[in-house]
């Protein structure tokens, strides 16, 4: 009787300090939230019409264009920007770098928000969200097919970055004995986590295998699986150095000075890392490209774009970095991150959208309920994420 009722004194005590938590903090009237918040109200007045009216009352979504700005941004440039997280546990966990603890947890809690979120808006394209688990149980796929894997590879890996995170949310809420539990599991859900991305960041470029006769020559290639891998860690480094310059902006009160002044130093390893990524990224393009015999390909428009996209904006912020770390120079490390980030965006749409039945004489282009729910999906995890970040011990280094 007397453990029935310390559990209940206990649960009571845990819903008051929740409640608690759930208070709004800070001040209201803040450029963010006065943007966001519109945006958002707006994204969900257009899901109303979606849900109701279905998807060609506010996509330009067609038999002819089913994948939109929806797939290709949320889900295919998502992913790829969420690579920040098994790079970075695969670093500290796996090769044991311990300069870069401090930002494992904050990384961690950005893939995962990542991947709920824009795993989260396959639910908004798909014409009936209803069968969203028919993936996951083979119905009209078939247990080998690439949809099948990556939807379980996105599911597990989930799970796989919640239990990493998890001791975050024990040690917030003061269950010591469950946190050290969680934190034995890490190494284990690290590789599990490591493994899976390797699987669905390929797994995702293994999807356009299959429409060869739809996608430019020059974007299409049976490489295409290690390319999406290869790009999505310098992707990740990116918008660790991107995401990471922000974070310590606008919470250096919630980070402690030590963690803060080695910021650069972390900042200087990341850009190595994105350096020799890239360069390498590049040199697989540059194997496809001559591989195929695609020089007549860049005579036109379309081999205009494909050169603006491998020359500008990867083979010059590679360098950028490199240049970066050699003379330290942060400035132009966070300047070439920008640049990284924007090309992948531009690979990724290119894949999915812009190159995709290029021979079309009409075209598929995002309407502007598109974008607005795009942006209301950003804006709430970034709320989410700044929710979270001020009450859990995220930019803890303990480890």
């Amino acid at each position: 009787m007397s453990n029935n009722v310390s559990a209940t004194r206990e649960s009571g005590s845990f819903i008051r300090f929740l409640i608690q938590e759930m208070k709004p903090r800070g001040k209201w009237l803040t450029p963010f939230n006065v943007i966001s918040i519109p945006v958002i109200l707006t994204g969900l007045v257009i899901l109303y019409f979606r849900f109701v009216y279905g998807l060609g009352s506010v996509t330009n979504l067609s038999q002819e264009f089913p994948w939109g700005f929806w797939l290709g941004f949320d889900v295919i440039t998502g992913v790829a920007l969420a690579g920040g997280a098994y790079v970075i546990t695969f670093v500290v966990y796996v090769m044991k770098v311990e300069k870069y603890y401090s930002i494992v947890r904050v990384t961690i809690l950005n893939g995962l928000l990542a991947y709920i979120f824009y795993a989260g808006a396959l639910l908004f394209d798909i014409g009936r969200p209803w069968h969203a688990l028919n993936p996951y149980i083979g119905n009209s796929f078939g247990f080998s097919s690439v949809m099948f894997l990556i939807c379980w590879h996105f599911l597990l890996y989930m799970v796989a970055a919640f239990i990493e995170f998890s001791p975050v949310i024990a040690e917030w809420a003061q269950w010591e004995k469950a946190r050290k539990i969680l934190k034995s599991l890490t190494l284990v859900t690290v590789i599990l986590g490591i493994t899976l991305s390797l699987l669905h960041q390929s797994g995702l470029g293994a999807l356009f295998l299959m429409a060869k006769p739809k996608i430019h020559p020059l974007w299409w290639s049976e490489f295409i699986p290690i390319l999406f891998f290869v790009s999505s860690i310098y992707a990740g480094l990116a918008m660790i150095i991107f995401e990471g310059t922000i974070s310590h902006r606008i919470f250096k009160d919630l980070i402690d000075p030590k963690s803060h002044h080695s910021f650069d130093d972390i900042i200087l390893g990341l850009a190595k890392g994105a350096a020799i990524t890239m360069f390498v990224y590049y040199f697989l393009k540059a194997l496809v490209f001559i591989h195929g015999k695609q020089w007549d390909l860049v005579n036109d428009v379309w081999g205009y774009w494909y050169l603006v996209e491998v020359l500008g904006f990867v083979l010059v912020p590679g360098f950028m970095f490199a240049f970066g770390f050699r003379n330290r120079s942060l400035n132009i490390i966070k300047i070439a991150s920008v640049m990284a980030l924007i090309g992948i965006v531009l690979n990724r749409l290119n894949v999915s959208i812009i190159s995709f039945k290029w021979y079309a004489e009409v075209h598929y282009y995002p309407s502007w309920q598109e974008i607005v729910v795009t942006l209301m999906i950003i804006f709430a995890e970034v709320w989410i994420f700044r929710w979270i970040v001020t009450r859990m011990p995220v930019f803890n280094s303990t480890h």
